[in-house]
């Protein structure tokens, strides 16, 4: 892994830049979401097993299409359904690639009147850790066999994170197993949201502990890049562009056309089709849990303002509630723009 140096090298680099699968039932994910408002998890991040990751982390970027409700299909046992639904895919910029629907999206920055559609579509990113957890505020919160855990973090509390590696106080990675430092995930409410800025590392370094030295002996570190979502293929790609617009045509799911592919959480995936693309239910669940916790408020969307280029670097907004998709002159206009391209 990189010294400290060199990521603080990195991330100033980025930051200036800017300016100008997962086992079904796998209990390994930490809800630090769960934790009451006023309490805190102590968390000690560990390095990734990939030595090849440079960083401690790994960013996962997902689109969120919302869908009109559900279709019925009596075949594969779904309901019909009229609730907003929300259906996760990947992003290729998470590979390595460009990526057709973002690049689309991104010009919709262009047009003041279409900015509220762009922040809906725009890529949704968490950031995948490992370690332990040192200290836990829920009584019922049960450790599996394997004590190293993942944490799904959000861009509010990885800002946090970059935050304390740039600090000059700070001498040695964090991750240090002699002399590193936990960080401390402290919720609280601001206007009716979780909010985590209060969230730090601590101030003591402290030594992994002899358990937790055989944890690591014994169970060995994760690659935390076998935790992203499968890449898209060629076949894929195309049904991810049929998804795009038929969600911003506001159309409902439909588990016939796509349930082969990319289901909301609730639907079980169609199994048989050997192209098809793993998912993470578990993921999903839990994602969908923190950001159900994360809005008080029903149905509310909480968007900062920003300018086009800070809404396309995206790295400050935490997760909230999704907006409920509407079928509108707007949307036809950009529907209009994307076949026009076609």
């Amino acid at each position: 892994m990189a010294s400290l140096a060199e990521i603080r090298a990195r991330l100033t680099a980025q930051e200036s830049k800017k300016s100008n699968n997962y086992k079904s039932g796998d209990s390994a994910v930490y809800p630090h979401w769960n934790i009451e408002e006023d309490d805190t998890a102590t968390l000690r991040f560990l390095e990734d097993g990939d030595t090849d990751n440079p960083d401690f982390w790994i960013e996962r970027a997902v689109f969120k299409f919302p869908f009109n409700g559900i279709k019925a299909n009596a075949e594969h046992h779904v309901e019909a359904s009229d609730k907003t639904t929300i259906v996760q895919i990947p992003c290729m910029e998470m590979y390595g690639d460009k990526d057709p629907i973002l690049d689309e999206v991104r010009t919709w920055f262009k047009d003041t009147s279409l900015e509220e559609m762009g922040r809906k579509y725009w890529k949704k990113r968490s950031y995948i850790f490992q370690g332990f957890v040192r200290e836990d505020p829920m009584t019922d919160s049960v450790t599996p066999e394997n004590p190293i855990r993942r944490f799904i973090i959000s861009p509010q509390i990885h800002t946090l994170i970059k935050a304390g590696l740039m600090d000059p106080d700070m001498e040695e990675l964090p991750t240090d197993k002699d002399i590193g430092l936990d960080f401390r995930v402290k919720k609280t409410t601001k206007g009716g949201y979780s909010d985590y800025t209060t969230s730090s590392y601590a101030r003591k370094e402290s030594p992994l502990t002899q358990e937790e030295l055989e944890a690591i002996e014994e169970h060995g570190l994760f690659n935390l890049k076998d935790f992203l979502p499968a890449k898209p293929n060629a076949e894929t790609l195309d049904v991810i562009r049929e998804m795009f617009e038929a969600s911003v045509e506001g159309e409902a799911y439909d588990v016939e056309k796509w349930g082969k592919y990319y289901t909301p959480y609730g639907v079980d995936k169609v199994r048989d089709n050997q192209t098809s693309q793993a998912d993470d239910k578990t993921e999903t669940k839990t994602e969908v849990k923190e950001e159900a916790k994360a809005a008080v408020k029903p149905k509310v969307t909480k968007v900062e303002t920003k300018t086009a280029e800070a809404e396309a670097n995206d790295t400050t907004v935490d997760g909230t509630a999704e907006e409920e998709p509407a079928v509108d002159d707007k949307a036809q206009a950009i529907l209009a723009m994307i076949r026009s391209r076609q």
